[in-house]
């Protein structure tokens, strides 16, 4: 999957070692994945970190969704 083709992260070798986060922002991408993991709504999400908005969350689930979808590569 690569991320770069998200238009909702970013990452910065500067800025938390490079991880991906959502855009604008110093908040992990990763953090919304282990928050719905741990039985978080997306409505819950978006109130503790109000610096991401909703069209980045669903953004950042879409294309999450879709690098599922794609063929596996055969080697």
């Amino acid at each position: 999957m690569n991320w770069a083709l998200c238009m909702a992260v970013d990452r910065n070798p500067k800025k938390l070692g490079g991880t991906w986060c959502f855009a604008g922002t110093r908040l992990p991408v990763v953090s919304l994945f282990e928050h719905l993991d741990q039985g978080s709504t997306i409505d819950e999400f978006l109130e503790w970190f109000p610096e991401v908005s909703a069209e980045q969350v669903h953004e950042v689930l879409s294309f999450a969704k879709r690098s599922l979808e794609q063929p596996a590569a055969v080697a």
